[in-house]
């Protein structure tokens, strides 16, 4: 009788050549999306609530949705390198991990930005020193290890650009006037949702409201 073929799960299934330390590092550069999701958005629902951060996630959902649509309707193959690292069972065109770190990328600057959440236009640094060099690092890798060729990345890198910044378009123009009632809403009463997108300096303002609480509870207990 002879068996299907085994699939493995390869969420974090990363193939490098042995004795290659920069290969290395690449391999866990490619896993930036994975921490990025598990990591800082799961954790930001968990401890912040944030209805900006919430619409975050959810766009690049739907981008990733997006990309599987088009690798399923394109059907472009990966390149000859990928069959020595048996990753070849699904589509190449265009690269998921190009698409999400650049849909990333473009969203986290202009939420800076337009001082939408913690960060400021001061902080700008964070996107030109940390978030842009790890996209493009992320792409480069997918070709380093043979996943992708270089026509693949930068149709995800370019795809991740139009719907990051569409995205953010409609979230803060069109979706934005409802996130008070979200707040009121049964949903955001029972998860504590809310959203700090109107505050100036979030930093500053929960700085500021911590201090006081615990004056006042100070004061309560000196009574």
């Amino acid at each position: 009788m002879t068996h299907p073929p085994l699939k493995a799960v390869t969420l974090t299934h990363v193939r490098y050549q042995k004795g290659d330390q920069f290969g290395h590092f690449l391999a866990w550069v490619s896993l930036v999306p994975v921490f990025v999701s598990l990591g800082g958005f799961v954790s930001h629902f968990i401890f912040r609530r944030e209805l900006q951060g919430m619409f975050f996630a959810l766009g690049l959902l739907i981008s990733q949705v997006v990309n599987e649509f088009i690798k399923t309707f394109v059907q472009q193959a990966r390149p000859e390198t990928c069959s020595l690292l048996e990753m070849c069972d699904s589509h190449g065109w265009p690269s998921s991990h190009s698409q999400y770190m650049f849909f990333f990328a473009i969203y986290f600057t202009l939420l800076t930005y337009f001082k939408i959440g913690v960060l400021g236009r001061n902080q700008m640094w964070v996107s030109g020193l940390v978030v842009w060099p790890m996209a493009v690092l992320t792409m480069y890798s997918r070709v380093y290890l043979g996943y992708h060729t270089v026509a693949q990345v930068f149709a995800g890198a370019g795809l991740g650009l139009v719907l990051g910044g569409g995205w953010f378009w409609v979230v803060n123009s069109m979706l934005r006037c409802y996130f008070p009632t979200i707040e009121e809403s049964a949903f955001g009463r029972l998860f504590y949702v809310k959203d700090t997108s109107h505050i100036p300096n979030v930093l500053k303002f929960e700085y500021e409201n911590a201090r006081a609480a615990r004056k006042h509870v100070s004061y309560k207990r000196s009574d």
